[in-house]
């Protein structure tokens, strides 16, 4: 079976302020992973392993942050003399879709012109601000074989948190309720952030939104309009994912998808040969090193992380440093942080390039997240209580 024509627009335009430090001077989906990776290698990664090779990037808030990483697309293959990456900006001209977007929805309508100029015979509109791998193209396939106008990719979360997202209510696959961020949710299903729209419909409904917004500020999300207008026409069905996902929106999420990964086995491997999850080369590193005297348990190190202390369920970013007497744990050091001897840093994020003084404490056992944003310093003796803020 020939493939489908297929677009994929990751929507990576949003201002992620519900993880505070972490998105103060760059974009939700630039933020570091694992010691070695950011957030939208995600979604590439998944692209560039269902075989998607048409790939646009909705940028806004931040976008210099994303666009060092994402260079030309090259290390997703997207690197083509046709098709390939391409990257969306707000922009100014005499349309009357230039300008800032104002949602999820707003941005696809924004850019509805160059999607008819592209004729997609399906369009994937995800987000790039979870973690999680899924073959796209199979998504696709299931969905062209319905006669569905959105396939929503759904999965269940802790009932407590649904009411975050938008709650779908299924039976069978065909998806007969949807409400956005509702404040007394009717279940814990909810649509991931992952969709597969039949163009045509998507669009003509996008434009009849537009006309009949009652002023000049755009649309809003997909969920607060669109979505729920093709549940009611009874156009949506979903597709359940089984797998691990994470959405890491929050101080806590981020945190706490970290400590996931230190499970045994991972509930995702980031290197697994049949699936890699890529990322930006950031040129050549040393390997990591573990001094003598150091103590490292159920951790990760990154290339040129250099441990001289003790690390204990943490992940240690590219080129952090623990030095001797430093103890560090249930942490997440981003690239460049360094811990100076006899700190102690417990339940914390650290920063690019933040520096912990001698015998400084940070954070403290079952207390909530400590977070020191980019290349702030702790001084020396000092402390960072549980649930502290550090400002760069």
């Amino acid at each position: 079976m020939p493939r489908l024509r297929t677009l994929v627009i990751v929507l990576a335009g949003g201002a992620g302020g519900r993880l505070g430090l972490l998105t103060e001077r760059r974009a939700k989906p630039a933020v570091p992973f694992a010691g070695t990776h950011r957030l939208i290698d995600f979604p590439l990664s998944n692209c560039h392993n269902a075989g998607l090779s048409d790939v646009w990037v909705s940028q806004q808030f931040n976008p210099i942050s994303l666009s060092g990483h994402l260079s030309n697309g090259r290390p997703w293959d997207l690197d083509r003399t046709t098709g390939g990456l391409l990257l969306l900006h707000p922009r100014l001209g005499n349309d009357e879709r230039d300008g800032f977007q104002s949602g999820t929805a707003d941005a696809l309508w924004r850019n509805a012109p160059l999607i008819r100029d592209f004729a997609p015979e399906a369009l994937v509109v995800v987000s790039a601000d979870a973690v999680y791998v899924q073959d796209y193209g199979a998504l696709v396939e299931e969905h062209v074989a319905s006669d569905a106008e959105v396939t929503m990719v759904t999965t269940e979360v802790d009932p407590e948190d649904a009411g975050r997202y938008g709650v779908v209510e299924a039976r069978d696959g065909a998806v007969s309720g949807y409400a956005y961020k509702p404040d007394e949710p009717a279940g814990n299903l909810i649509a991931n952030e992952v969709f597969v729209f039949t163009p045509a419909p998507l669009l003509d409904a996008l434009e009849r939104l537009a006309d009949d917004a009652d002023d000049d500020d755009g649309l809003d999300d997909l969920g607060h309009e669109l979505l729920p207008l093709l549940v009611e026409r009874g156009a949506a069905r979903e597709s359940r994912f089984e797998g691990y996902w994470r959405d890491v929106g929050t101080v806590e999420a981020y945190w706490a998808s970290h400590q996931d990964l230190l499970a045994e086995p991972p509930p995702i491997d980031l290197g697994d040969p049949a699936w890699p999850v890529l990322t930006r080369s950031v040129g050549h590193r040393a390997p990591a090193r573990v001094l003598r005297g150091a103590d490292v348990r159920e951790s990760l190190l990154a290339p040129a992380a250099r441990v001289a202390g003790s690390v204990e369920r943490s992940v240690v970013g590219r080129a952090a440093v623990v030095e001797a007497g430093a103890v560090v744990r249930e942490s997440v050091l981003l690239p460049g942080a360094v811990v100076r001897a006899g700190a102690q840093v417990v339940r914390a994020i650290l920063d690019d390039g933040v520096e912990v003084g001698a015998g400084a404490t940070v954070g403290e056992p079952d207390g909530a997240i400590a977070l020191v944003g980019l290349g702030a310093t702790v001084p020396a003796d000092s402390v960072v209580a549980a649930g502290g803020r550090v400002p760069a």
